[in-house]
């Protein structure tokens, strides 16, 4: 198969990146506040941070809720189509798991 036709190609381009699968792990579990999402990802900056969920939100991964407060209030929570991934990523943290382990073996 051509890699141009490979389907993992346009999946990494929504899913891929430093910072979006772990946004997704964390919002994958129930509704989270923008504030909650910074201390959860303390390595990352806000605007990155910022950047990464306006994309997720974009492709339609997830929702933005924004409420009429002061300070204002944002909530992120995964779409149903977003909500698809939830196999996927629930699976890429076993592997992730079996990778630690075998490195940690290693050390």
């Amino acid at each position: 198969m051509p890699i141009e036709d490979c389907s993992v190609r346009p999946a990494l381009k929504v899913i891929g990146g430093k910072w979006k699968p772990v946004i997704l792990y964390h919002v994958m579990n129930g509704k989270k506040r923008f504030g909650e999402l910074r201390r959860l990802l303390p390595d990352a900056s806000q605007k990155m941070l910022t950047q990464q969920l306006r994309e997720l939100e974009r492709d339609g991964i997830i929702s933005r809720q924004v409420y009429p407060e002061v300070p204002p209030k944002v909530e992120y929570t995964m779409t149903k189509f977003g909500r698809t991934l939830r196999p996927v990523m629930r699976e890429l943290c076993k592997w992730g798991e079996a990778v630690q382990s075998k490195s940690v073996g290693k050390a």
